[in-house]
């Protein structure tokens, strides 16, 4: 089991930035990707950056993150995060760490393990 805990998030204003942090506890890592996962009012769960734990960290990333979002991870620490940049008010969501045991996954139906969820919203 992974037990996944959340922190981060807010309100920001079009343009800005946050940060996400996801600690996972319970199992070694070794083997897994971490990433997130995020949900709009009346939308389904939309992928949004995955990283593989081994190794340097491959990465993959939603096109429409791809240079305003960078995931990254930190071993020691069994925590990995989101930065979020130049956030635009369609960025607004519901945001959650998500983890699975495995190769880099894009499809929210293959994460076993899943954190909290905390609110980002972009004001306009």
């Amino acid at each position: 089991q992974v037990q996944l805990v959340e922190s981060g998030g807010g309100l920001v204003q079009a343009g800005g930035s946050l940060r996400r942090s996801c600690a996972a506890s319970g199992r070694g890592l070794s083997g897994h990707t971490m990433g997130w996962v995020r949900q709009a009012p009346g939308k389904a769960g939309e992928f949004v950056a995955i990283i593989y734990w081994n190794g340097g960290g491959i990465r993959d990333y939603a096109d429409s993150m791809k240079g305003r979002f960078t995931i990254t991870k930190d071993n020691a620490k069994n925590t990995v995060y989101l930065q979020m940049n130049s956030l635009k008010p369609e960025d607004t969501a519901v945001y959650y760490c998500a983890a699975r045991q495995g190769w880099l996954a894009r499809s929210t139906n293959d994460y076993a393990y899943w954190g909290q969820g905390t609110q980002v919203t972009v004001s306009s």
